[in-house]
């Protein structure tokens, strides 16, 4: 797999997914949030593009700790523990793992379940769950049929999308939201968003890269 090769690229693709779409991101999470999630995401991946290049030397477990353990430190809010939570996770399943599709997937699937224990929330609770979680049955699914890398990643950018969608009906159960009630309809989840459209940015790195 290309992920570590591609690290300074994907690190950069994410940040300008982010700054192009931190407007209308903004925007949902002010209907329903804090409004600052993208602010304190942005943090977090400026500290990674100063440590892009740092990174690609790294062992595929040793890369994923110090991305985890940097979104804790410089990520406000809940966003920094729990995309800090799924790093830190996966760097403990990959520790000593060959990254392959079979090592990778085991350690997403790890980092996700890490993230539902430490927000205490599950898919249909209006969070990145939404998102993360379908991806991670999807990575599945593909590993066990040997599916190839384009159908991988096409099936993973709609499942992606098709999971922040879903927030859009749902009722939020935690964070702030959650005070707004019935209110909180109507309207996607900011934290489903951005992590939907980092997945998008990260397809996009890969599936341009040659084999």
């Amino acid at each position: 797999m290309l992920i570590i090769s591609r690290m300074p690229q994907l690190i950069e693709a994410v940040n300008t997914m982010i700054e192009y779409h931190a407007e209308a991101v903004t925007a949902l999470d002010q209907a329903i949030g804090d409004g600052d999630h993208v602010i304190n995401l942005q943090r977090g991946l400026q500290a990674l593009m100063t440590q892009r290049d740092e990174l690609v030397v790294l062992d595929w477990s040793v890369a994923l700790q110090k991305i985890g353990m940097t979104l804790m430190s410089t990520v406000g809010g809940a966003s920094g523990s729990l995309f800090g939570t799924l790093f830190v996770t996966m760097s403990k399943a990959a520790k000593d793992k060959p990254l392959d599709l079979v090592n990778f997937t085991n350690a997403f699937a790890q980092g996700v379940d890490a993230v539902k224990l430490r927000g205490k929330a599950d898919v249909g609770e209006k969070t990145m769950l939404d998102v993360l979680v379908p991806v991670a049955v999807v990575l599945h699914e593909a590993m066990v049929n040997a599916e190839p890398m384009p159908k991988l990643f096409e099936r993973v950018n709609c499942a992606a999308v098709t999971g922040v969608e879903a927030t859009r009906d749902m009722l939020a159960t935690k964070g702030r939201a959650s005070f707004l009630a019935e209110r909180s309809l109507g309207h996607i989840d900011a934290g489903a968003k951005t992590s939907q459209l980092m997945i998008a940015a990260v397809i996009d790195v890969l599936s341009a890269t040659p084999a």
